[in-house]
């Protein structure tokens, strides 16, 4: 990705190194990464003629983890950041947090509402936000309580071994949390948590999928206008992906833990309906064809 040059976001807190207390409400699932599966030069190729680019260069020739494609050689700067200069990776995710506040800043203007960025927590084992104490191991995640998006960097390391890594793939987890933001800022997740509280567990399960699904397309929106204005994505991005949508679908996961795939505990979706939503922001740049709740799968 060429994200180098670009200006880094100043909504970061850096909590890495610091003792986090537990005890507390258990927080309320806020998203993780995603799983996708192959297709990816038919997926690239409809991807081209809907973003009006050709991006059919981009499949192969890219690739590696987010240890191989961020170097730890300090980044070229021409915005600023609260973050050391030689934190690469903490350059990283500061630059594309920074590119979602310049892509839904304008897209709510549109809409005719503000945009208020999300804070970008940095912790390192554990952490507190408003929706309780967080183990590292429960993957990245929003929390409605405090607009507050929050994730380990070893995240990223934990990615590759399961293979699904790469910047993008790293970018997307992001934005998707940016996703989930977006969300609580439109009301959806307070009346979700409503809905889900009237439900028994399966149809509750469901609508965290719709949640979890719509949250992807938005990432897809970021990822549709950030190519389009900074040009952001290189050979092999997309793949990574749609690559990584597909490691983490709930089938996926459950399969490569040797369990039996029950589609009705799923609370994120499977990895096809995961590639499917983030394509389909991709492919239109529109958070109005987001809408997962009112589809009939």
């Amino acid at each position: 990705m060429r994200w180098r040059n670009l200006r880094r976001s100043r909504n970061i807190e850096d909590r890495r190194g610091r003792s986090a207390g537990r005890g507390g409400p258990v927080r309320m699932p806020g998203g993780r990464g995603m799983k996708i599966g192959g297709g990816g030069a038919l997926l690239l190729l409809l991807a081209s003629v809907f973003l009006g680019t050709d991006l059919t260069g981009l499949v192969g020739g890219g690739g590696g983890g987010i240890g191989t494609g961020i170097s730890t050689q300090a980044p070229q700067r021409t915005g600023t950041s609260q973050l050391p200069a030689n934190d690469d990776i903490g350059q990283f995710v500061s630059t594309i947090m920074a590119t979602t506040e310049d892509v839904w800043t304008p897209l709510f203007q549109q809409a005719g509402k503000r945009y208020q960025p999300p804070k970008l927590v940095l912790f390192s084992d554990g952490v507190r936000s408003a929706c309780g104490f967080t183990s590292s191991a429960a993957g990245p995640f929003y929390c409605p309580g405090d607009n507050q998006a929050y994730i380990d960097l070893d995240f990223f390391a934990e990615l590759q071994r399961m293979g699904a890594g790469g910047d993008f793939a790293g970018a997307y987890v992001l934005a998707h949390e940016v996703g989930h933001h977006i969300q609580n800022l439109l009301g959806v997740s307070m009346e979700v948590q409503r809905r889900q509280r009237q439900l028994p567990k399966v149809e509750a399960n469901a609508l965290s999928v719709r949640t979890e699904l719509q949250a992807d397309c938005y990432a897809g929106v970021w990822a549709h206008h950030a190519h389009k204005r900074f040009q952001l994505l290189e050979p092999g991005d997309l793949e990574e992906g749609m690559n990584a949508a597909a490691k983490i679908g709930d089938d996926a996961l459950m399969k490569n833990a040797g369990r039996r795939v029950r589609p009705e505990s799923f609370t994120h979706g499977s990895s096809k309906q995961r590639q499917a939503w983030l394509l389909r922001g991709l492919q239109s740049g529109d958070p109005n064809q987001c809408d997962t709740f009112n589809v009939n799968s």
